[in-house]
């Protein structure tokens, strides 16, 4: 009989080309699905709820595979968990309904982007923020933050080439922290993100805190559509998928 089975992975993508799977590269859905072939015996597709960049880490990514096997979830948690190198740890392993689906049942997800706003960088910990030694201004961010709440059309803060039928989507949260250790958290849950979308968000969020723009231009450049007038997109080590909603 047919199983489906939910994993909850959480995982470094420091040394790994994102999380689709590619031929000759490392990735995350490559690692966990030859894990699978070790433990079923026969080739199995993992579906994730959606694709992590390259260098993008994940808290509780969501992923699904069915298969035949009569291995209990348990022991395919214990399985992964063992075979898996020590930068992906899949947190959860459950047997759930035949419909359900990582990718088209989702919600919402949230993503943290982590910036370590000081002088100095530093040695440990360097692969989980981005470091920007100017100090950036902690009143005209979260003011430009603000005006991507609700649901707006997102075409100025898409990757290039990679463009979408509809890129419009409904932001839940924006917000940005500050905590110790000169760090910023910029975290966003939407119904849906575009490529690159939270990287470009913060690369032109950057360029408000640094006086380049003000809150007012952030939110001209959203209206305008026009991906030309945002910032550079952050690099991809500061980001990661906190969450995913079902």
């Amino acid at each position: 009989m047919l199983k489906n089975f939910k994993l909850i992975i959480e995982y470094d993508g420091t040394a790994y080309h994102g999380w689709q799977r590619q031929k000759d590269l490392p990735t995350i859905q490559g690692e966990i699905e030859n894990a699978l072939l070790t433990m079923a015996g026969d080739p199995v597709t993992l579906i994730g709820s959606g694709r992590t960049d390259a260098g993008v880490h994940a808290m509780a990514q969501v992923a699904h595979f069915k298969s035949n096997t009569r291995i209990p979830p348990q022991a395919f948690q214990k399985g992964f968990n063992s075979l898996l190198e020590n930068d992906i740890v899949v947190k959860a392993c459950v047997q759930v309904d035949q419909n359900f689906h990582a990718r088209y049942d989702v919600k919402s997800k949230t993503y943290r982007y982590r910036i370590l706003n000081r002088p100095l960088p530093e040695a440990v910990g360097r692969q989980y923020a981005w470091h920007i030694p100017q100090k950036l201004d902690p009143d005209a961010m979260p003011r430009a933050i603000s005006h991507i709440l609700g649901r707006h059309d997102f075409k100025a803060f898409e990757g290039t080439g990679s463009p979408r039928s509809d890129t419009r989507r409904h932001i839940f949260e924006a917000e940005l922290f500050q905590n110790e250790g000169d760090y910023l958290d910029i975290v966003i849950e939407a119904d849906g993100f575009l490529k690159f979308m939270v990287r470009n968000i913060v690369g032109t969020l950057a360029d408000v805190g640094r006086g380049k723009i003000t809150a007012q231009d952030f939110k001209e450049i959203l209206i305008s559509k026009n991906r030309n007038l945002a910032g550079a997109t952050a690099p991809p080590q500061g980001l990661c998928l906190m969450q995913v909603k079902y």
